[in-house]
């Protein structure tokens, strides 16, 4: 004779994570900005724990598959320092820096498009497609993407964007392709450059005057205090950025961050967001609940034009 097992329903709901009636809310709460962002264009940046944490790596697959699933045109841009420099150790080649960047000559140069377009790029393609989704990997060499420029002699070919050519990105959208950029670019000759993620994403942003452009990093966001959390800057605009930065608040590796949310923003994207790539499902909190989450930036107010009367 079996024994009869008695469930307990708290527990059930309790080890699925959420009640029915939870889940349905959080569908409610989420629909008005489904209906609010859809065919927005989303340009996302994918850095920091998010890429080689294998749990949160899968559930930034699932949002970003569910993002094109209910209408939004999310781009990822990636870039792969740490994997470029696991790589090159390995060969035997030290990195040099200077002032934050990769000394790259030619050799190295070979070793980062082998990393990003060939290894990093491919990665993020198969757990997107993994998830259902229909994802391309292109390099800002393709099509005239990214048109580069060297940024100083003395770090060899690390470059620039002076220009960009979204046609091939639009195709891509048009036809429900998920765009997966790798951040290598080129001159008019061919020369092909190595350059900062951040920076690229946020030119595509600009030239794709995306409804917003995400930075996944492993930092809650913009905060007043780095010691302090509760000093989170939630929402700002380019001006007061601009004297935070003045004021020596920002300042350090949080520089180039809040410096490509501001080109972003003066470029032609609508908001920047820079959010905690470690929390799972980050970029659905921070799209489709009404609390938010990290900090967003946003242009500066238009001014109020008062007519006189006549």
């Amino acid at each position: 004779m079996v024994d009869e097992v008695v469930v307990d329903e708290q527990e059930v709901i309790a080890a699925r994570g959420f009640s029915p009636e939870q889940r349905t809310r959080a569908l409610i709460e989420a629909l008005p900005y489904i209906q609010r962002f859809r065919n927005a264009v989303v340009v996302v940046k994918l850095g920091g724990n998010a890429m080689v944490d294998p749990d949160l790596f899968r559930t930034f697959a699932e949002d970003i598959v569910l993002l094109r699933s209910v209408g939004l045109q999310p781009v990822v841009v990636h870039g792969g320092g740490p994997q470029i420099g696991a790589l090159l150790r390995r060969l035997g080649k030290e990195s040099e820096f200077r002032d934050g960047l990769r000394v790259t000559d030619a050799e190295t140069l070979d070793v980062a498009r082998m990393v990003l377009v060939g290894k990093v790029g491919r990665d993020i393609v198969a757990a997107l497609n993994t998830q259902g989704a229909a994802a391309v990997g292109i390099s800002g060499e393709d099509a005239g993407l990214i048109l580069a420029a060297a940024r100083n002699s003395d770090l060899g070919f690390v470059g620039d964007v002076v220009g960009v050519k979204v046609d091939i990105i639009h195709r891509l959208l048009d036809q429900r392709f998920i765009p997966v950029v790798s951040t290598i670019g080129s001159d008019g000759k061919g020369q092909a450059y190595n350059i900062n993620s951040d920076t690229v994403t946020a030119a595509l942003a600009a030239a794709l005057e995306a409804e917003k452009v995400i930075y996944l990093t492993d930092i809650a966001g913009l905060m007043m205090d780095v010691e302090d959390p509760s000093s989170l800057i939630a929402r700002s605009t380019v001006s007061e950025l601009e004297q935070l930065k003045a004021d020596g608040v920002i300042s350090g590796g949080m520089v180039p961050k809040v410096q490509a949310c501001i080109d972003a923003v003066v470029g032609g994207a609508l908001s920047a967001h820079m959010l905690d790539g470690r929390i799972p499902h980050v970029l659905l909190l921070e799209l489709f609940t009404d609390s938010g989450i990290g900090t967003m930036v946003t242009a500066d107010p238009e001014p109020v034009q008062l007519h006189e009367v006549p």
